[in-house]
This record gives structure tokens, C-alpha cells and sequence, in this order.
């Protein structure tokens, strides 16, 4: 099928977060082919390129005045490796249909990474990650489509250069790559990381001694539920902001005047802290500014509660920013992307 490019487009049903906003130019992209019959509408790439996959970590802020891309393509394959399994899947894959099928499978390795948002070709951009487990634990490899070179390209992990919610194609590949299908290296003998206390408690509290990959699954899935709005019902990116990242000296610092401070260990020199738990010590949990605010039950996620506009939700997010710096002398930073 040929590729169809239509102007003028409303993205207020592309984006989780339900702001409008309106693309120039907007186009499905449902295979390789259709990325390449591009390079042949010269007035096309002329203007600036977007590739978007669910809408669920992006925040509109302006209308886009080129071209949104929009990564369909389907398609989940299965090879088996002795107890090793690789699973690839299209970039267009909704990413919790993927958790399921592999956890269905009896697949270990993505069941902590249940019911986040978002499509399997934007899982690498973000690095996601959730309850002890990123993405970078079980990624293999991954098909890109180059369009400054017109071709497609194999990215290993290396080549990604992981780190927390970061990749190459968030810094100096950003733009460049539309990634087409992911693979993912997993196994058929369960390592389950459940050192999150939500988790092991949940698990407990159902007297589970000896969870599953479906166990893990379910109760991490509940536990998000319980947490998180559903996009559908009220706008928003699931967690706005990153956990920050700090020196050990800092922590004790912190710590010393925050004896209740929530935080995961991660290197002997550098603490994470909970950034939701930050947020709320400064009173901003379940708090309504105009016509946006955070979420009752969780302060990192964001809400447009009716007809926020990208820009409000910005600028109430950096008020947030300020306030926890004021009062912890910590930086948080926005995982979202914000245009």
C-alpha cells in the first residue's frame, strides 16, 4: 500500500495526553517500504519530521508545522535458542500487547514492565523501565530506517547507549532513525526482580511464596492501575518526570534533614530518589491548577482535567521543577518530550 500524506490533521486523539494540537502533514507508516517512497516527495522533507508511536510520552506545546509520522507496523516472531528466547516484534506493536503475549508464552524477562504505554518502536528511544527492570536488561537488537542516509540499519545494544530513560536516539540520533522492529533477548528460565517493595508486600499480602512471571505480571499491572489515570477517561503521559539521580554525599546530606526521604540505592557513590515523593513533600499531590494538575494517587503523573493546553501543562510543570529544587536543592527533569 502506497504511503497517503493528509494536512492539517488534529493530534488531539494521537497524544495520551489529549491536548490539540494541529501537524501540517500526518502519515501512517505500516512497513519499510512505505519509509522510503518518502525520499521520493521532495516537498515533504523539506519540512521538519516527527515520528510518534502511542502519544504516550510527548507533550504538544505548539502545533508542528511538518511532518508527523505515525509507526503502525505489526508483526510479533519468535525464535527459540535452547532456553534462550528471542522475540521480535514491529514497531508499531502496542508494548503491554507484547508484555502479554511473551508472558502468556512463559517468555521471562519484560513481565515487570506490564501495562506501560506506549508501542515497541518507542521502547528503545525512552529505554522505559519500571519496578527494578529497563528495557536495556533484554534488549538484542533493533531495525532502523536511516533518513539521512536512505537505508535501513542494525543497532545493537552498544550501539544504543543505554542509560535511565536515555538513548542515542534521544540525543545525537534524535530525528534521524524511525526504528521499524525490535528484538528482545529472553528466557524460559525465570530471574524475577521483585526487590520493589510494592511488589514483594502485594505478593505477600496474596500469600504468593513462589511467584510467576504471571504473578510478577498481574501484580504489577494492578498496582499501576491503582496508581495511574487511564488516558482514555483523563489526559495524561503516565510519569512526567524521571527519578533523579545524586551523589552518595548529597543523599547524606538530604537525608540527615529528611530522615523519611524515599530512596534506591544504585551505585556505591549514587542514590535515586523518589521524585513522586519529593513532589508531594512540597504539597503538590492531587493538587488542581487551572485546568491541569497531578494526578490523587500518584504526584509524578501530570492530568489535563478537560481542556488543558500543552503549554499550561509546561508551565505548571516547571513551577513543580522550581518548588522541589527550593526545597531540596535537587534538579528533577521531565521524561516526557515536550515540542
Amino acid at each position: 500500500m502506497n504511503i497517503i500524506i493528509q494536512e492539517n490533521i488534529s493530534l488531539k486523539e494521537h497524544n495520551t495526553f489529549g491536548v490539540d494540537a494541529v501537524a501540517k502533514y500526518y502519515a501512517n507508516i505500516e512497513n519499510e517500504k512505505q519509509i522510503a517512497e518518502l525520499f521520493e516527495k521532495e516537498d515533504v522533507l523539506t519540512v521538519p519530521m516527527l515520528i510518534l508511536g502511542g502519544g504516550s510520552n510527548i507533550l504538544f506545546t505548539r502545533n508542528f508545522p511538518g511532518l508527523i509520522l505515525q509507526i503502525q507496523i505489526e508483526g510479533i516472531k519468535v525464535k527459540k535458542a535452547g532456553t534462550d528466547i528471542f522475540v521480535t516484534a514491529g514497531g508499531g506493536v502496542v508494548w503491554n500487547d507484547l508484555v502479554k503475549f511473551c508472558v502468556s508464552h512463559d517468555f521471562a524477562g519484560i513481565e515487570n514492565l506490564s501495562l506501560i504505554p506506549g508501542t515497541v518502536g518507542a521502547a528503545p528511544v525512552q529505554n522505559i523501565g519500571a519496578y527494578g527492570v529497563e528495557l536495556m536488561d533484554v534488549f538484542e537488537s533493533c531495525r532502523a530506517y536511516d533518513l539521512l542516509e536512505n537505508k535501513i540499519v542494525e543497532f545493537d545494544k552498544e550501539a544504543c547507549e543505554f542509560s535511565y530513560r536515555d538513548s542515542f536516539f534521544k540525543r545525537e540520533g534524535k530525528g534521524r532513525y524511525i526504528i521499524t522492529e525490535v528484538t528482545l533477548k529472553l528466557s524460559t528460565i525465570p530471574t524475577l526482580n521483585i526487590s520493589y517493595g510494592a511488589v514483594q508486600s502485594e505478593l505477600q499480602q496474596r500469600e504468593i511464596l513462589r511467584p510467576t512471571i504471571q504473578d510478577v505480571s498481574k501484580v504489577i499491572s494492578e498496582i499501576r492501575v491503582s496508581k495511574l489515570p487511564d488516558p482514555s477517561t483523563i489526559g495524561n503521559s503516565g510519569s512526567f518526570f524521571k527519578n533523579p539521580i545524586i551523589e552518595y554525599e548529597q543523599f547524606e546530606n538530604l537525608q540527615s534533614a529528611f530522615s523519611d526521604i524515599v530512596y534506591y540505592p544504585i551505585q556505591s557513590d549514587k542514590i535515586k530518589l523518589a521524585a513522586g515523593w519529593l513532589i508531594e513533600q512540597c504539597g503538590w499531590k492531587g493538587l488542581k491548577v487551572g485546568n491541569t494538575g497531578t494526578w490523587k494517587n500518584q504526584a509524578l503523573v501530570l492530568v489535563n482535567n478537560g481542556n488543558a493546553t500543552g503549554r499550561e501543562v509546561y508551565d505548571f510543570s516547571e513551577t513543580i521543577i522550581k518548588s522541589v529544587y527550593e526545597k531540596f536543592g535537587v534538579l528533577i527533569e521531565r521524561e516526557v518530550n515536550i515540542i
